[in-house]
């Protein structure tokens, strides 16, 4: 194999999340918020920005599934523990997706499927290490002198 098995099933059970993601994405721009500002009591989404989260919070717990019991299962952290640091590391990926996909769209004037695209492609990279190295990290045995 040339990578990892951990890191394929990352990209694989991360890829079946991300086109699941994509997919409830377009459906809810186009069908849910009809492409028109999602107007609140307190807030005025744009319909990329409420479609962001509308996906985001359906793609959650999917992905918190694949992590635990088909990426990460060699990970000794309590499963308390693991879903705490899932939801910071989302918390964070959510915050990056908004900031990422405002500039992207608002600011550049980018296609919004190329700016979610690359969006996705920056936020994925930095959630794979989160979660490596913080969400499902693996305890090592102390070393024997």
């Amino acid at each position: 194999m040339f990578i990892p098995e951990q890191s394929y099933l990352y990209m694989a059970c991360g890829g079946i999340n991300l086109v699941f993601d994509m997919s409830l994405f377009f459906i809810s721009y186009h069908f849910i918020f009809h492409e028109r500002n999602f107007v609140t009591p307190f807030f005025t989404f744009s319909p990329h920005i409420a479609a962001l989260f509308f996906s985001f919070m359906i793609s959650t717990g999917t992905g918190f599934f694949l992590s635990r019991y088909v990426v990460w299962t060699n990970s000794l952290v309590r499963g308390r523990n693991q879903m705490i640091n899932y939801l910071t590391v989302v918390a964070l990926c959510v915050a990056m997706n908004t900031g990422f996909l405002k500039l992207f769209v608002e600011v550049f004037q980018f296609r919004l499927f190329m700016a979610r695209m690359l969006t996705a492609a920056i936020v994925i990279t930095t959630s794979y290490f989160l979660q490596r190295y913080f969400a499902f990290k693996v305890h090592k045995a102390p070393k024997m002198v």
